[in-house]
């Protein structure tokens, strides 16, 4: 497989026409999915129930998996998937705590005392889709962040597209994770049960997760009422290498992230164009017994592509103005190539991809489109809110007041000043 390429003579330019547009959806599709989140909002439980049997494809009689079912789940996967999904908590809840305390601190200068109090959301709502495959990572990415921010009450919404039920290990990962309730529901008429509630389904604060394009226009059209993540666009991986990196690794990562469909996106940027060629040998051979080819090829002839860039300069700023999904830097200079990249959700260091969807701790809902140019993936920190609390002494007042009365009068509000000096000199002072 030849996969195409371009000369990085202008970054900017050649990443903008690299790289798959931001979400935009046709009329028709936004109309289809308003009516459904109205007739969710005005309809309740029988629009909802209506919409799972006509979108889901099964009839269901109650929205809300109930106990027993998810304890019956656990016979219904290996032994060994519960130690896996078990470990992936674990890594996960270790990070998250860590980044968690770092927030926690208090400093203290001139008389003023200043603390940093997280305060978790009362309610999330997690989608997990289902389907042609299931995503209990995803859950486990989700969910675990907004237990260890401290939120009280988590929703899991998943299709019942398994059997006319959710998937069992999508059940289990909701049940290791803590997770409060779980609904057969999928599509936009999840994510409208979400935000304004029904008769079975509470409404929550916030609505995360990965979703197609129905639940995510759906999220677009209800953010006013609920916050919401980011529109989750198609899996990217661009591989930053030079001519030291082994070809054939290249190529299986590459093919390992194009396993996800037919619209991810992957590349390579690099110096070398002997890589470029090896890799494109190595594509080949590996495609020939590759599982799930079908969409391997459609991703790659799609949206693969070669960058091949004059120096690693360049081939930074490539990085930079594309703002993958996944970046992965395959050179003897990582650390140091890494430094100079300000625009990524995750930067692995001589490390494959597939090892950061599951096992290293780090979030896999990550910003697409481009959206790691100006956010983060996900983290206990989008289910926070970070009040400040604070407080002064008489003497850091008064240390104060000459900046503060000259502030005051340029912006008209003479009456601040005259309340802190009322609090430096006494009342009626």
């Amino acid at each position: 497989m030849n996969l195409r390429r371009v000369r990085v003579k202008e970054p900017e330019v050649e990443a903008k026409r690299l790289r798959a547009g931001k979400p935009s959806f046709p009329k028709e599709l936004l109309e289809r999915v308003k009516a459904i989140v109205e007739g969710v909002r005005e309809g309740g439980d029988k629009a909802l129930l209506e919409f799972v049997e006509r979108f889901d494809g099964s009839r269901v009689e109650r929205l809300r998996v109930e106990e027993e079912r998810i304890r019956k789940a656990y016979d219904e996967v290996p032994g060994a998937y519960v130690d896996a999904i078990s470990e992936m908590k674990s890594r996960l809840e270790v990070a998250e705590r860590a980044l968690l305390e770092g927030l926690r601190m208090t400093l203290r200068l001139d008389g003023v005392e200043l603390r940093f109090r997280p305060t978790p959301l009362e309610s999330v709502g997690i989608y997990v889709p289902g389907g042609r495959a299931y995503y209990p990572s995803s859950l486990v990415m989700a969910a675990v962040p907004a237990k260890v921010a401290g939120v009280e009450r988590v929703a899991v919404a998943s299709p019942p597209t398994f059997e006319g039920d959710v998937h069992p290990s999508v059940l289990v990962a909701a049940d290791l994770c803590g997770i409060d309730e779980v609904y057969r529901m999928g599509g936009a008429h999840a994510i409208a049960a979400f935000a304004f509630g029904t008769e079975s389904v509470r409404p929550v604060d916030k609505i995360v997760g990965p979703a197609g394009a129905f639940p995510t226009v759906a999220k677009l059209l209800v953010r006013n009422k609920v916050s919401i993540d980011m529109p989750a666009g198609p899996t990217e991986l661009l591989i930053l290498a030079d001519e030291g990196a082994d070809a054939r690794l290249v190529a299986l990562d590459l093919i390992s992230q194009a396993e996800h469909g037919p619209d991810s996106v992957c590349g390579l940027v690099t110096t070398s164009e002997a890589l470029a060629d090896e890799v494109d040998e190595w594509l080949s051979r590996l495609l020939e017994k590759v599982d799930r080819r079908e969409f391997v090829e459609g991703s790659l002839e799609g949206h693969g592509f070669v960058a091949l860039a004059d120096g690693m300069r360049e081939a930074v700023e490539f990085v930079n103005c594309f703002a993958p999904e996944h970046l992965e830097i395959i050179s003897d200079e990582g650390e140091r190539l890494a430094e100079r990249v300000r625009s990524a959700g995750v930067i692995l260091i001589g490390t494959p991809t597939a090892m950061s969807d599951y096992m290293l701790g780090t979030n896999h809902i990550l910003p697409t489109y481009g959206y790691a140019s100006h956010r983060s993936g996900l983290s206990a920190l989008d289910f926070l809110k970070l009040v400040r609390v604070a407080k002064c002494s008489r003497a850091g007042m008064e240390a104060s007041l000459k900046h503060l009365k000259c502030l005051s009068e340029v912006e008209g509000l003479p009456n601040h000043y005259l309340a802190v000096r009322g609090w430096v000199w006494g009342t009626g002072g």
